[in-house]
C-alpha cells in the first residue's frame, strides 16, 4: 500500500498544541503504515479516555489519513473495516482497560461499533458522545446527502475553512493547524472517503456491526454516559435521536452556541463530563 506521510515540519508550531508525537509501526494487518496518537496524563490515573475524532489520562488517535498517521494515496485503501479494525488493534496493543470512549463525527460511527468486540467491551468503562450518529443502512438527513455530495466534488478539500464555519471563532492560527496535515490535495483520500463511507443503504459495509451495536447500547449498556450537541448542528435531530439508543443516558449538554464541532468548546464541555461522572 502506498502512502505518504506529512513532513514534521507541519506539526512544528501549532497555537496551543505543545503535545510530544507516539507512535506505532507494528498493528498486526497494518505492516508499512505508521499511526499518530497522543498520550498524556499520570499513568496511575486508573482510567483511560480514549477519545476518537473527527483528560485525565487521554489516548487520541489520529485515523490513517489524518493527523500525523500516514495516509494511504489510493481512495479505495479506505473501508469502514480498515478504520475499525485499526482502532482495535491499536487498543490492544497499548492494552487500554476501563476506557472512557469519547467520540464525536466519525468518531461516533466507528467507535460506538467497538463494543461489538467481546474485549473491548470487557474494557470500556463510560461513555462521553457528541455530535456523531451510528447509521444501520438507511438514509440519513438531506443535510448529510449535501455534504457527501460537496465532499466528493471538491478536489482539494478547504478543511480548515469548513470546520471555521461551524466554528466561527476559529483564529487563523487554530485554521491552519486544522489544514497542516494535508500540504495538498494527494494527502487527503482519507477525509475525501469518509463520507462516502457512512451505511446509508443496507448493504454497505458496517451496517451488520452497527445494527449489533445498537442492540448492544439499548439493550446491554449499563455504564454511566454523557451527552453533549451543539445545537446549531444541522443534523441536530439524529443526534438527539442517538440518546434514545443509549440505555440510561441522562439529558445532554445543549451548548446553543456551537454546531457540529463540540470539541471546539473543549474546556466547557470537558468539566462538564467530568463533574457528571463524578470526576470533578
Amino acid at each position: 500500500m502506498t502512502a505518504l506521510r506529512t513532513p514534521d515540519d507541519r506539526f512544528g508550531d501549532l497555537a496551543g498544541f505543545p503535545f510530544p508525537p507516539n507512535y506505532v509501526d507494528d498493528l498486526p494487518g497494518y505492516e508499512g503504515l505508521r499511526a499518530h496518537y497522543l498520550d498524556l496524563g499520570p499513568r496511575d490515573a486508573g482510567r483511560t479516555f480514549l477519545c476518537l475524532h473527527g483528560e485525565p489520562t487521554c489516548v487520541a488517535p489520529d485515523f490513517f489519513g489524518f493527523g500525523r498517521s500516514d495516509k494511504p494515496i489510493e481512495d479505495s485503501a479506505y473501508t469502514f473495516p480498515f478504520h475499525r479494525t485499526f482502532l482495535l488493534r491499536l487498543v490492544e496493543r497499548l492494552a487500554l482497560g476501563t476506557i472512557t470512549l469519547v467520540v464525536q463525527d466519525w468518531g461516533g460511527t466507528l467507535g460506538l461499533t467497538l463494543p461489538v468486540d467481546a474485549a473491548f467491551r470487557s474494557a470500556l468503562d463510560r461513555l462521553f458522545v457528541m455530535n456523531t450518529s451510528l447509521p444501520v443502512g438507511e438514509p440519513l438527513g438531506p443535510h448529510f446527502h449535501e455534504w457527501r455530495s460537496q465532499v466528493r466534488n471538491t478536489p482539494e478539500l478547504p478543511v480548515g475553512q469548513w470546520i471555521r464555519d461551524s466554528a466561527p471563532g476559529l483564529t487563523d492560527a487554530e485554521v491552519a493547524a486544522y489544514d497542516a496535515p494535508f500540504p495538498d490535495g494527494r494527502f487527503q483520500a482519507g477525509a475525501r472517503t469518509f463520507p462516502g463511507l457512512a451505511m446509508v443503504e443496507p448493504e454497505m459495509d458496517g451496517v451488520a456491526e452497527s445494527r449489533a451495536a445498537l442492540e448492544f447500547w439499548t439493550e446491554e449498556w449499563s455504564g454511566d454516559s454523557f451527552m453533549a450537541i451543539g445545537a446549531n448542528d444541522p443534523d441536530v435531530e439524529a443526534v438527539e435521536a442517538l440518546r434514545g439508543h443509549i440505555r440510561g443516558c441522562p439529558a445532554p449538554l445543549v451548548l446553543g452556541d456551537a454546531g457540529h464541532f463540540v470539541p471546539e468548546a473543549g474546556e466547557r464541555v470537558a468539566r462538564a463530563a467530568l463533574r457528571s461522572f463524578g470526576d470533578l
